[in-house]
């Protein structure tokens, strides 16, 4: 049975490495915060300036000033520090961060990744830091659905979409499936009840499998 957003957070957190540094990109991603046991010691990364972001907050530890870049409230973890805008995009450029976890209109099966502008009508285009976090990250992790509300994947061959990053996407957590992405194509890790014939009959790619 497909992952909901809340599950598919928690499987992405499983796979990060304790002592890591990492920023959650906006929308889904942030509830991976949510899934980190503070035993793991991951230490969280805010685009607007912020090291030691905590989960997203609640009822009265709620503060309207404490937000992470997708202005949600969350909660701050001890020593947690706040900096300059210039700072936190030079962590981000820098090769600091050791995991992002960005959300995507299309990955491809060789890791290109699009995730600022679909060119739709009426559509606003919203970069943000993600070209930062591509070409900065040790590992860039993508979480996202497999497929549109229309059905059209969102994993494929070649991206139609304008890119974010060239062959930066190592992994793409999806309600379906885990996949790892690099030179050779996709590579399926794990399914989450979606058989692997009708996964390759739905994206149309070549799937590699373990």
């Amino acid at each position: 049975m497909p992952l909901d957003p809340d599950e598919l957070a928690a499987r992405v957190a499983q796979d990060i490495a304790p002592g890591s540094y990492v920023n959650l990109g906006i929308g889904r991603p942030t509830k991976v915060a949510d899934h980190l046991p503070a035993a793991l010691g991951v230490v969280l990364h805010t685009e607007n300036g912020m090291l030691g972001m905590g989960p997203a907050a609640s009822g009265s530890d709620i503060d309207p000033d404490l937000t992470n870049a997708g202005k949600v409230p969350v909660t701050e973890l001890p020593g947690a520090a706040y900096f300059h805008h210039a700072d936190s995009f030079a962590m981000m450029r820098g090769g600091h961060l050791d995991v992002c976890v960005m959300g995507a209109f299309q990955v491809s099966a060789t890791g290109d990744l699009a995730n600022w502008d679909t060119g739709a009508p009426g559509s606003i285009p919203a970069v943000g830091g993600a070209m930062d976090l591509a070409i900065g990250a040790e590992q860039v992790y993508v979480m996202m659905t497999l497929f549109t509300k229309a059905g059209a994947p969102k994993l494929v061959p070649t991206c139609t979409y304008p890119l974010t990053g060239i062959a930066c996407v190592s992994r793409v957590y999806t309600d379906h499936a885990v996949f790892e992405t690099g030179p050779t194509g996709a590579r399926l890790l794990e399914t989450f009840g979606t058989p692997l014939e009708e996964l390759r009959d739905r994206l149309g790619i070549p799937l590699i499998t373990i």
